[in-house]
């Protein structure tokens, strides 16, 4: 995208009038569709550009100031800062997830009795979900949304070698914030599709809860 933005001179210096082109690049952003995968090692690191030229001089067309803000965490938006997450623990990386992840983040997995809470728990989890599958299981991100600075969600399935993996798909959701100028993931939930499809036999189980309920209100307390 080129911006082209003509500055008028100034009435007490009466400098020569000249255009700045501003090119921005991002080449990190990777089609839904496909799974998300950690840059190798070795490989440049993704980064987004933003090249300030003059055309007011011959020579400062070939030397255009070129500023790296890919390490400046306030320019990633949260969809993003997910994608990385994904990128991450797709990439068995867990150097490259720990900035993504608040100190006192809460993170949910619904087939767990409890939340993982704090940066170190919610790691260990991830060590021991890493080290308990083949790295040819890989998450595919299918939707994503965008538009908000502090909520992302986001639909996946898993894949095996490329190839669909049976009962795998999930959606999660993502709270975050700015924490010490950096966007981290402060609140997760992950939610998985069973293996056990029970269709119209938990609309009778909820009937059934529901109608104990009514009739024994105090068992309410308990739940």
């Amino acid at each position: 995208m080129l911006l082209c933005s003509k500055i008028s001179p100034l009435p007490s210096l009466q400098p020569p009038a000249h255009n700045l082109h501003i090119v921005f690049t991002k080449s990190f952003l990777v089609p839904y569709s496909r799974t998300l995968t950690a840059p190798r090692k070795g490989s440049p690191t993704p980064r987004t550009l933003i090249k300030v030229s003059s055309s007011s001089s011959p020579s400062s067309e070939n030397q255009a100031a070129v500023f790296d803000v890919a390490s400046e965490p306030h320019v990633q938006d949260a969809a993003e800062v997910v994608r990385r997450f994904y990128a991450g623990i797709n990439g068995r990386d867990l150097a490259s997830v720990e900035p993504l992840i608040a100190e006192k983040c809460v993170y949910e997995d619904l087939i767990f009795p409890r939340p993982f809470v704090g940066r170190k728990e919610i790691l260990e989890f991830f060590k021991s979900f890493m080290d308990s599958i083949s790295k040819d299981l890989q998450f595919a991100i299918d939707d994503i949304s965008a538009e908000d600075s502090s909520a992302v969600g986001v639909t996946w399935h898993l894949e095996w070698k490329g190839k669909v993996f049976p009962f795998s798909k999930g959606c999660s959701f993502y709270r975050l914030e700015m924490v010490d100028g950096t966007r981290q993931i402060v609140y997760g939930r992950d939610v998985v599709e069973p293996a056990i499809k029970p269709g119209k036999t938990a609309l009778g189980a909820i009937r059934a809860v529901t109608w104990l309920l009514q009739q024994f209100p105090q068992l309410a307390d308990q739940l």
